[in-house]
């Protein structure tokens, strides 16, 4: 699968944070170290690509390991999953008492850490998973570990943009491709869609809203991060299918079609390239990439891998843009 969708990543992008839930998860430097390698030998000959590697933190994580694989250069920050959140989550946290210590060292060398934003409560609606995460869990942690730098991946609620917004410093938050464009009757009117579930799932179109404000808003606290998923059809269409978009091949198409209906152009360039390295302490990239509007074209509907087709994230409508060779 990594030989098979590398290359779609490494074509527009730069560098990417790369997450550590997998089978079994990354959970040291010396795994991060190792996963990077593998993902460097995948990439296409020539590609100057960069993978920001992050450790998946768990209630037995070493926190000096952290330490020395963020002084050494090897992970860029620190996934919190709680358990059961999303895919590959099962050794995320339960006991958030726990990792204090971890956070409050994390703290002290200024690692970041990622967090996915969702209770797993049973008793808790699906659809309100993400609000109440703030409230039990995110605003707790913030106020024992002020100092901890946090981003909170992929949000879809009007509540996690008014959090963000409403914080003085030391929080800010990625928004999908995918959240920008669909809402939860593209998931279920008229038949359920697989390849638009994902988690956390989608919202009201209300939540959609505020996202599209958030991200053409110029505000240095909202940036992108696809979290492009490549699920097989296959997985997909499981009775427990995975959960996941994937939009590496034509996310920037997709992200310019919405900042140009929206009238916000001059805004993408902070939105995809400039507020995320800011956040995390990073230079800009030097290299740049050209978007050209002409015609509308189209995209592989599916990437071919050794495990099966994967389905390209279908926006729905015309794509007018596209990215200059």
């Amino acid at each position: 699968m990594m030989q098979a969708v590398t290359q779609h990543s490494a074509a527009h992008f730069g560098r990417a944070i790369i997450m550590p839930n997998l089978v079994p998860p990354v959970v040291t430097g010396s795994q991060a170290g190792a996963y990077r390698e593998r993902i460097m030998a995948a990439l296409p000959e020539g590609s100057t690509f960069r993978p920001l590697m992050t450790c998946y933190l768990t209630e037995d994580t070493d926190p000096d390991d952290l330490a020395r694989a963020h002084a050494d250069g090897i992970i860029t920050a620190v996934k919190l999953y709680p358990a059961g959140a999303t895919t590959n989550s099962a050794s995320g946290v339960s006991d958030f008492d726990k990792v204090r210590p971890i956070l409050e060292r994390m703290a002290d060398i200024g690692l970041p850490m990622c967090v996915h934003g969702e209770v797993t409560d049973p008793d808790i609606d699906i659809f309100d998973r993400e609000a109440v995460f703030i409230d039990r869990v995110l605003k707790p942690i913030r106020k024992k570990v002020p100092d901890l730098k946090v981003i909170m991946e992929h949000v879809t609620t009007e509540n996690a943009v008014d959090y963000v917004r409403d914080s003085r410093s030391n929080l800010a938050a990625t928004i999908t491709t995918h959240h920008l464009i669909i809402n939860r009757n593209h998931i279920l009117a008229g038949g359920i869609k697989p390849h638009y579930y994902c988690l956390p799932v989608a919202k009201r179109e209300k939540h959609r809203i505020a996202l599209v404000a958030a991200a053409i808003s110029g505000d240095k606290r909202f940036f992108l991060g696809t979290d492009s998923a490549p699920h097989t059809d296959a997985n997909k269409f499981l009775p427990c299918g995975c959960a996941g978009c994937f939009t590496a091949p034509n996310t920037m198409s997709c992200l310019a079609e919405v900042f140009e209906v929206a009238g916000a152009l001059d805004k993408l360039e902070n939105f995809t390239s400039l507020a995320g390295p800011r956040y995390y302490g990073l230079d800009p990239n030097e290299d740049t990439i050209t978007l050209v509007r002409g015609e509308p074209f189209s995209y592989p509907a599916q990437v071919e891998t050794a495990d099966g087709p994967v389905t390209v994230f279908d926006p729905g409508f015309p794509l007018h843009w596209s990215v200059e060779a």
